[in-house]
């Protein structure tokens, strides 16, 4: 059984009851739903607790994909007892973490829109970030970038969750800006990312709901990473 990924319907879910449906054999705990985001698209995955029946706690270092039905697994820290199947959670998220991670996960998603090159990876953490882009000989400005998002993040654009069939993304293929990387398919849908009328693209990560909620950034650094492709770091503003 799938773990119902709670977190791609509510990203501000700071927490939620679940039930423990299995422990696998290196220790990961699945629960039947999650708040839980696991390692993803350069995302990292959630950290927090399992809050129990009597009280206790079981700390979660990471959550990652698993395999088949494994979609989501908490992973605990070392030294925690495996809960039996059956036991009844609270799974609590660490928020402010989280939090960062869906500013900087839209903000990137803004820095697509300033920046008109395909994307060949990113990274996202909660005080800095990157991305790289497949620029061939053009040049970037750091304070022309950093401009140009923190005034789309001024513009408080409303962000929304749709989504498309396989077949409809196949007849679109401009909207897929990770040349790297290709949504999941096989779903039947493919989960969209939409920013006012500025960008759309597929994502599975989180989100602020307004670009408003956005700290401003700042880039801070532009690398050469091969004869095409170009790093942009950015961090937020102090």
């Amino acid at each position: 059984m799938l773990t119902e990924e709670v977190f791609r319907t509510d990203s501000y879910l700071k927490e939620c009851e679940a039930t423990v449906v299995s422990v696998n054999d290196l220790g990961g705990i699945i629960l039947d739903r999650t708040n839980f985001y696991p390692t993803g698209g350069g995302q990292p995955g959630d950290t927090g607790i399992l809050r129990l029946e009597d009280g206790g706690e079981i700390t979660i270092a990471t959550t990652v994909k698993g395999k088949g039905d494994e979609n989501v697994v908490h992973v605990p820290a070392e030294g925690q007892e495996a809960p039996a199947t059956g036991t009844k959670v609270v799974a609590v998220i660490d928020w402010e973490r989280r939090y960062k991670h869906m500013q900087m996960h839209t903000a990137l998603h803004l820095m697509c829109n300033v920046v008109p090159a395909g994307v060949t990876g990113n990274q996202i953490g909660t005080e800095k970030s990157r991305m790289d882009f497949d620029m061939g000989d053009e040049k970037l400005d750091k304070d022309t970038i950093s401009q140009a998002v923190n005034a789309l993040i001024d513009a408080d654009h409303p962000t929304k969750i749709d989504y498309i069939t396989d077949e409809e993304l196949d007849a679109q293929p401009e909207i897929i800006p990770t040349m790297s990387v290709a949504p999941p398919r096989g779903a039947g849908r493919v989960r969209l990312m939409k920013i006012g009328d500025i960008d759309l693209q597929p994502c599975g990560g989180t989100h602020v709901s307004r670009t408003g909620e956005i700290q401003h950034i700042r880039v801070t650094k532009i690398e050469s990473k091969g004869k095409r492709n170009r790093r942009v770091s950015i961090a937020f503003v102090d």
